[in-house]
């Protein structure tokens, strides 16, 4: 079974992405990793040469920022990286650049990509999220945050990239998948409160024109964490990978997580998948089969 790692990167430097720890907690499970580093204001490429693998594939790729509508560009810059698969991989693991996967996780991925590998029924792999907020002590609970994505498919079956690159869709139909019964670790709302201001005002510019960011993004400003509806304290452990960056957190925050901001109907939903584990209204890019 050969699998492949595949990802897209731009200005990782000057944004704070922890591209280094994303690709290197999948590097141990991939034959082989493509890069798809775009024109950048600062070293990403030579940041992404640092690694030293002969796992990694890097190729470089000049953005379309003229796709300024839904996010394209995103979509755009992960079927040029999913194209460079090796004709022979079995399996593409994608991971976007602010993801992480916990080492623990490592045996199960594999072991659910072993399982299903002669089953042409499934067409890719689902993995749970957990959204960190602010810093590594918080995680976001409520609605808003997407449970589940695709992060694993079968490559050169004529899958691509969805809108924004959320997830994934074959012939614009949504993919079959199983579940890997694996966490991917979300760190792209955990950056000081300056550079998540940049990083923000940054990505818009692939949804809306400049008069628009200007208006939401001022420049002198930096983002307000407070403005959150809900999050919990996360009391497990962080990816090895990620402990050095943990370390050169230099910025604090201190979250009162008794202050939800919901409505009514939001409280409603959430007691009832907190009684029965179902999210109501949930949107899904994919169909589950049954185990």
């Amino acid at each position: 079974m050969k699998i492949s790692g595949f990802t897209f990167v731009r200005n990782a430097i000057k944004l704070d992405y922890p591209i280094v720890e994303a690709i290197s907690s999948l590097l141990p499970l991939c034959d082989e990793f493509i890069v798809s580093v775009g024109n950048s204001e600062d070293n990403t490429r030579q940041l992404i040469e640092q690694l030293q693998s002969p796992k990694i594939k890097i190729i470089d790729s000049i953005w379309d920022d003229t796709l300024r509508s839904g996010g394209r560009v995103l979509a755009v810059e992960t079927d040029k990286a999913l194209q460079k698969i090796s004709l022979d991989s079995d399996w593409a693991f994608y991971i976007q650049a602010d993801e992480v996967v916990h080492e623990r996780y490592l045996p199960a991925l594999k072991a659910a990509m072993q399982k299903h590998l002669d089953n042409p029924k499934v067409e890719g792999l689902l993995l749970n999220y957990k959204h960190f907020y602010g810093t590594y002590d918080y995680l976001g609970d409520s609605r808003r945050w997407y449970r589940q994505e695709i992060r694993i498919i079968r490559p050169h079956i004529g899958i691509q990239s969805y809108r924004d690159a959320q997830g994934f869709r074959l012939n614009d139909r949504k993919l079959t998948v199983a579940h890997s019964h694996a966490d991917m670790y979300h760190y792209g709302w955990v950056k000081h409160p300056q550079l998540q201001q940049e990083k923000l005002r940054h990505a818009n510019r692939f949804w809306h024109d400049d008069q628009w960011i200007d208006q939401q993004f001022k420049a002198e400003e930096v983002f307000n964490y407070e403005d959150f509806d809900s999050l919990d304290k996360f009391t497990d452990t962080h990816p090895a990978v990620m402990q050095d960056r943990i370390k050169r957190a230099n910025w604090n925050l201190e979250i009162d997580l008794s202050k939800k901001k919901l409505t009514f109907k939001e409280k409603l939903l959430r007691s009832l998948e907190i009684i029965t584990g179902y999210r109501a209204f949930e949107y899904k890019n994919f169909k589950l089969l049954k185990e």
